[in-house]
């Protein structure tokens, strides 16, 4: 029996489109860039050769293009595994889903997302500038606890050795540990991008070690951090959304992975707050291999 969406479950606005997004199905391409800023959509699609179509709403910023004869959709995700959970959804909605008899589409379509972010580093070879590609992400925010066959798309062990080591408090909710699509990585990532675990947090203050004038829970986490390694990785960066996009893509068939450029080194405590301009490096390489 065919499963059927309910209009309460799968909101269709009046012109076609997903809720959130504002994007009907036939504007999505089968390759995918997400960022988190709105405005870096522009800067995306500045090297497009066409563009067929844009919308906004809300922090969802939406351009369909073609780069060197390849057709991709640039989409802003706003920040956050929350804000995931909506554009990973509606996207594989636009993808798999009919919207008119509102029914699973027979035949699965297989959607290639590869986030650009930004990120601290957390290790001596992790300086501001550094491209990190996601081999694995920790998720401290618990997004993927609310989805069936979560284990199976999971690095269990890599979860239970990370809890010991971080003699983990239950209260903060269960980690998770998602991985990239390994030949993406390989695609995407090259020689030219250092390759490890990513932690996804639940927010930039306080989950990443940050104190201003509420003291921390443990403020010897990002020690604990800095000092794990498993199976010759080591945890790399601190960022808020690669967890979510590893996991949900792994749910539900997709390929996704993660590479961000370092603007804050945690270690040595430097940042770059003019990194808008250098990080278009990162977004051509990815325009290329994609």
């Amino acid at each position: 029996m065919e499963k059927y969406f309910a209009p309460s479950e799968l909101i269709i606005n009046e012109d076609g489109s997903c809720f959130h997004l504002h994007v009907r199905p036939e504007q999505l391409a089968d390759r995918v860039i997400l960022v988190g800023d709105p405005g870096r959509v522009e800067t995306v699609a500045s090297h497009f050769e066409t563009r067929e179509f844009d919308v906004s709403s809300r922090e969802f910023h939406t351009i369909t293009g073609t780069y060197q004869g390849k057709r991709i959709t640039v989409q802003s995700t706003g920040i956050g595994c929350d804000n995931i959970d909506i554009v990973v959804n509606e996207l594989d909605a636009l993808a798999n889903i009919d919207f008119q008899t509102r029914t699973e589409k027979p035949q699965h379509r297989t959607l290639t997302l590869v986030r650009i972010g930004t990120c601290g580093g957390l290790q001596p070879n992790t300086p501001v500038g550094t491209f990190i590609a996601s081999v694995k992400s920790i998720g401290f925010d618990g997004l993927l606890n609310y989805y069936a066959g979560r284990n199976e798309v999971c690095d269990l062990e890599l979860e239970e050795a990370f809890k010991q080591h971080m003699n983990w408090n239950p209260q903060k909710g269960a980690p998770y540990v998602a991985n990239a699509d390994i030949d993406l990585i390989n695609q995407i990532a090259g020689d030219d991008m250092v390759r490890g675990i990513t932690i996804a947090c639940g927010g930039f203050y306080g989950p990443q070690g940050r104190e201003l004038r509420i003291p921390l829970a443990d403020p010897q986490q990002n020690k604990k951090v800095e000092a794990f390694e498993y199976n010759g990785l080591k945890i790399c960066n601190f960022e808020m959304e690669s967890s979510a996009l590893a996991g949900l893509s792994s749910l539900l068939g997709h390929r996704a992975m993660t590479c961000c450029m370092v603007i804050a080194n945690r270690l040595i405590k430097e940042a770059n707050t003019g990194y808008k301009n250098s990080i278009d490096t990162l977004i051509q390489k990815v325009l290329e291999r994609i």
